[in-house]
């Protein structure tokens, strides 16, 4: 048995529910018996809580905004069902937004609106969701049921927050499951008391529910399906080079989601740690990605710590006072009156003298909590043992959490020493016994860099490097290293990253210094100190250096330099290049350096192959990654072409415009090298690999362009002058491309694993109709993007723009950096 809870954004929309029912009919289809839980719709819950505050203040727009959730339902229903089975959905649906708009209108009459009530309004959320899904898998076949968990997950009448009584809950859910095979959907983060009032679970309350319902039945797993690939080791919108942890004790999940690692919640993790059932949380939208396995105990061995949490936003208390030193009784008084206040405190830090106790709370409650305290220490003010009470807010919580810490010396000293040397302010920390965790209250201000700081020296060491080994300084390879020039101080300061020029050469020289050559002495340290090269004693030099992180630069379009690509890659150096001689060659051998890169834990990044700067290749790697199929890929690959026949038309002839291109350095010397379409099949011959396509270079069809005699004149003279001739010949083709309303393009496609590359006419409802420019666009067919496909577009030459794809793919080799 497995259970499977997905939440909000998993359920949030026509598309993201169909990867749902993709995850559930996997599941089925492998022989699993499954139970799933649901949330309500991503920002259902608010609304719904919006639209009772709004009843509750006579606020008659609550009706619109309740017909705009009804809407929201409703175009799912028919996003998801067949128009001839929505009927019996759409009245169950419709019911149920009846009923609770008789609710709301009670509560907009009486003016109130109880924690009871809302509950009941809360609930809606998942049982309307949970209603569409079960009945759009029923639709497909699936022997699937409606579960409202209210109806077995059995609580106290603490509304907002309820006790689960889990001796007559797990009963029920086992008779339940007795006595059915179907499929159970089941609502999330609802339940009820025994006389059948409606209840809620709480922050985290539809985890909770499959937590409950795993625990029930004994469940192999709990899956708990998300939007992100797992728990992070630290809070990826705030550090980009956090990563995901594989495994996590329950104690490390317990602390980190705490300390506001809101991916799963802390009451979720009991029912499962009580039968040590692990949990898995995964990615709805990632489904081939692994995401974090919880269970009792983990094996940490790579890093002290499992991850970093951090709280944005909370105010510090703090309570002082000569009279508190050594007098029995202040903390239990202190503590005591918070609670009968219902102020949940974070942390708590007390000093060794007794002196002062400060503590962490939610900063909406900071005001109520100095009035209690003011009152309830009143006699200690006023004869002065205790000082004044004092709040700091706009400060935030970092926890370093993990069991490795127990048996790493110096955790401590490093949290501190990193926070100390970026200029970040201590206000207070705490230790438990345990040793699982270490917090730190800073300045909310300080927050982003702490956490980049933290997860830099943990995770990353201080002060990371590549070596990089450029070979080819001309017009790209020079490019490149006046953008690491002017991005050098950025990346030292703000990444933690040092590009190292370990190495360059060009026809003549090269020059190797493991401790790096000068940004901006290169050119002279190469004339000055490089000795006389070859190819092949660079790279064995490079390989005898032995230099770790080392990634070889190809700047070149040489097709003897990739003939020692498979070399570094084999002694673990990473290979970055816009040369597209190795990626266009045989089969074998672009598979032969695609295996070798992968058995030996290093990159082949070649993103500049194709277009520049354009993310083509990263694009189609993340979508085959996610599991996506491409159906069909159109692009303009030669930014020659695509400004020759962006600038041909009426009254402009034809060798002109191919003149012009030669003369602004668009072409190659010799145009018929562009214009053959040789270039362009190398491209789409690349990017047929990439998608799958085992494909020779024989196999691209190219339709020939130019007539025979211009493609077979002597010299540039003679091609230019049969040009001439040959007028008419493209004036006709334009004739022909207006008369169907058109415009000539000069188009690679793939499709049917079939490559052509040849003129084409075009109309305004394609993409490609208004292109301008030199420009290159590519238009990606696929099974997620089929009726809108993917377009990619802009400059697909120069050597600024390939330079930066260059740069590009070095910093992506960084972010795998330990």
């Amino acid at each position: 048995m497995k259970v499977l809870k997905f939440g909000g954004t998993s359920v949030g929309s026509v598309e993201s529910i169909k990867q749902v029912i993709g995850i559930l009919e996997t599941n089925i289809a492998q022989g699993q018996r499954v139970a799933v839980v649901f949330s309500a719709m991503g920002g259902a819950t608010n609304r719904l809580i919006e639209i009772a505050r709004m009843a509750t203040a006579g606020n008659q727009e609550y009706f619109e905004l309740l017909k705009a959730v009804e809407e929201r339902h409703f175009a799912t229903i028919r996003g998801l069902i067949n128009v001839k089975q929505q009927s019996s959905t759409f009245a169950n649906v419709k019911g149920l937004f009846n009923e609770l708009e008789d609710i709301l209108r009670g509560v907009s009459l009486i003016r109130e609106l109880t924690a009871r009530t809302l509950d009941l309004i809360m609930s809606f959320g998942e049982r309307l969701s949970t209603t569409i899904i079960a009945e759009v898998l029923k639709n497909k076949g699936v022997n699937a049921e409606y579960c409202d968990a209210r109806k077995l997950i059995r609580t106290n009448a603490t509304f907002g927050m309820a006790d689960v009584d889990f001796d007559v809950t797990n009963r029920q859910i086992l008779e339940h499951f007795a006595k059915t095979s179907a499929l159970q959907c089941i609502t999330g983060f609802i339940a009820s008391t025994a006389d059948g009032i409606t209840t809620t679970l709480g922050r985290g309350g539809s985890d909770y529910t499959g937590s409950i319902f795993g625990s029930a039945l004994d469940a192999d797993v709990i899956e708990i399906w998300t939007d992100v690939d797992g728990m992070m080791t630290a809070d990826p919108r705030k550090v980009p080079n956090a990563f995901t942890i594989p495994a996590i004790s329950y104690a490390e999940a317990m602390e980190l989601s705490h300390f506001g690692a809101k991916v799963i919640y802390p009451p979720s993790l009991q029912p499962a740690f009580a039968k040590n059932i692990p949990l898995k949380v995964l990615n709805t939208f990632n489904t081939s990605f692994e995401g974090t396995l919880v269970s009792r105990s983990a094996n940490h061995k790579e890093y002290a710590i499992t991850g970093i949490s951090s709280i944005d936003d909370m105010a510090l208390v703090n309570i002082q006072g000569s009279g508190m030193i050594g007098v029995a009784g202040i903390s239990a008084r202190l503590f005591s009156t918070l609670s009968e206040n219902n102020i949940s405190v974070i942390l708590i830090s007390q000093a060794s003298s007794e002196h002062s106790i400060c503590f962490t709370i939610d900063p909406r409650n900071a005001e109520r909590a100095r009035e209690v305290l003011e009152k309830a220490f009143e006699a200690e003010m006023q004869s002065g043992d205790i000082d004044s009470i004092s709040i700091e807010k706009n400060v935030s919580i970092i926890a370093i959490v993990g069991e490795g810490m127990r048996k790493s010396s110096g955790v401590s000293g490093k949290l501190f020493s990193v926070l100390g040397k970026n200029g970040i302010n201590i206000i207070a920390t705490a230790q438990g016994s345990s040793e699982l965790n270490i917090s730190v209250v800073i300045s909310k201000n300080d927050l982003s860099k702490a956490l980049n700081a933290i997860h830099g020296v943990f995770f990353l060491s201080e002060t990371r490097s590549l070596n990089l080994f450029i070979v080819g300084v001309g017009l790209i390879g020079s490019t490149l290293l006046e953008q690491i020039r002017s991005q050098s101080s950025f990346l030292s300061d703000e990444k933690f990253l040092k590009l190292n020029i370990a190495g360059l050469s060009n026809t003549r020289k090269m020059l190797l210094e493991p401790g790096g050559i000068p940004y901006n002495r290169w050119r002279d340290e190469l004339d000055e100190q490089g000795v006389k090269t070859s190819i092949p004693a660079f790279v064995q030099r490079i390989i005898e250096l032995n230099l770790p992180n080392s990634v070889f630069v190809d700047c070149t379009s040489d097709k003897d330099i990739v003939k020692h690509y498979e070399t570094l890659l084999d002694a673990s150096i990473s290979v970055v290049t816009p040369n597209k001689v190795a990626n266009s060659g045989r089969y074998s051998e672009y598979q032969r350096l695609q295996r070798t890169a992968l058995q030996r834990g290093v990159k082949f990044l070649y993103e500049t192959n194709v277009g520049a700067g354009l993310p083509i290749i990263n694009t189609i790697q993340g979508l085959m990654a996610s599991g996506d199929k491409f159906i069909k890929i159109e692009a303009i690959l030669s930014g020659t072409l695509s400004y020759i026949f962006n600038t041909f038309g009426p009254h402009v002839s034809f060798a002109n415009v191919v003149r012009e291109a030669k003369a602004m350095g668009y072409t190659e010397p010799d145009p018929r090298d562009d214009l053959s379409g040789t270039d362009v099949a190398r491209k789409i011959l690349i990017l047929a690999r990439e998608v799958g396509v085992p494909m020779e270079p024989e196999e691209v069809k190219i339709a020939q362009l130019l007539p025979d005699n211009c493609l077979h004149a002597p010299t540039v003279e003679n091609f230019f002058a049969e040009l001439e001739s040959s007028n008419d010949f493209f004036e006709n083709l334009l004739q022909e491309a207006q008369a169907q309303q058109g415009v000539l393009r000069y188009i690679a496609t793939l499709e049917n694993n079939q490559a052509t590359v040849q003129l084409r006419v075009v109309n305004a409802k394609h993409p490609f109709y208004n292109l301008s420019g030199s420009d290159n666009i590519v238009s990606f067919t696929t099974e997620r993007y089929k009726d809108r496909p993917l377009v990619v577009k802009g400059p697909g030459a120069g050597a600024e723009v390939t330079a930066s794809g260059v740069f590009a793919d070095i910093m992506s080799i960084s972010s795998y950096l330990g």
